[in-house]
């Protein structure tokens, strides 16, 4: 079997240092996760990358796969002895066992890397105490407009990771359960401290940075802190003015509507947005509706209107 170079696979160096190699690996491990990448043999590399650390990391294993895979050469040749001379041993004899033997190392190079990759009798690597940080995690939370005046909390699921004894990450999902607090505006970003990817050894886990989202609501848009909503109105209410209930999302209230008003015209209640200091404000934005005319009188009501506000726009 044609052995793998296991330093071109984490795109190290023959002489990289523990750390190179650690670094490389991780960084790998992060593209072609199979859960993330989206790269077409993403799964076939992270394998390959893992079964390269799994040797290299180990300071034994790695010396052990240098010299049988060719990559340590430290001794320099002997000079071939002189037939005039006799050191006690035959040269051609010797130069024959040695080839046999190298023959015999590449026979069983194959076999001496699946014990180093644990196949068969895997034996746990004794381990170098790693103490790395876990990287910070995003993700996203979905509210209602309301949860935003009292507070909320929701359980987000969201995955991780874990190690197994061989220091390889294992995909995990988790649930948290998260308090939004109660003024929160959309877009905006909660920070959990510790909650974000675990870290190794005595590492420490990283953050988690939570995106709160407004789900869209069938009667108010939000802007901000502010939140605006329609009001529907005839054009003779609109003219004359009137007082009407209007809805907001902590209770009915009673709205006066000056007389005169026009279509998109925006009346303000002031504070009765999206809590905060300051509080946003709650617009009604008037939306001229026609009235039904479902009688003869109604009808001639409108023509004489018609006649009496004569309008023609330029």
């Amino acid at each position: 079997m044609k052995s793998r170079n296991y330093y071109q696979t984490l795109g190290v160096p023959r002489d990289a240092t523990q750390e190179m190699i650690k670094n490389a690996y991780r960084k790998l491990a992060r593209k072609y996760h199979p859960d993330v990448s989206r790269e077409v043999h993403a799964e076939l590399r992270f394998k390959e990358v893992g079964e390269a650390y799994k040797v290299l990391k180990d300071p034994e294993k790695r010396l052990e796969y240098d010299q049988m895979s060719g990559f340590f050469h430290t001794r320099k040749e002997s000079p071939q002895p002189q037939a005039s001379r006799s050191y006690g041993f035959d040269a051609q004899k010797e130069t024959r066992t040695e080839t046999r033997s190298a023959k015999r190392n590449d026979d069983n190079f194959s076999d001496i890397l699946d014990e180093m990759m644990g196949r068969p009798n895997p034996v746990p690597p004794r381990h170098r105490s790693i103490n790395v940080h876990g990287s910070d995690q995003h993700a996203k939370v979905q509210i209602d407009l309301e949860d935003t005046f009292h507070g909320t909390a929701c359980n987000i699921s969201m995955p991780t990771y874990v190690t197994d004894e061989y220091g390889m990450p294992m995909v995990s999902k988790r649930t948290l359960k998260v308090s939004v607090p109660k003024g929160i505006r959309g877009g905006q970003t909660l920070r959990l401290a510790g909650q974000g990817f675990p870290g190794m050894g005595e590492g420490k886990a990283g953050d988690l940075y939570l995106e709160v989202m407004i789900r869209p609501h069938r009667r108010y848009r939000v802007e901000g802190r502010d939140i605006y909503f329609d009001i529907p109105l005839t054009s003779a209410q609109a003219a004359v003015g009137t007082t009407v209930n209007v809805p907001t999302p902590e209770g009915s209230v009673q709205l006066s509507i000056p007389s005169g008003s026009m279509p998109g015209r925006r009346l303000r209640l002031k504070g009765k947005g999206i809590p905060g200091d300051p509080a946003g404000d709650l617009y009604a934005v008037i939306v001229n509706v026609p009235a039904p005319v479902h009688t003869m009188m109604a009808q001639k009501a409108y023509q004489a209107l018609k006649a009496a506000f004569s309008f023609a726009p330029h």
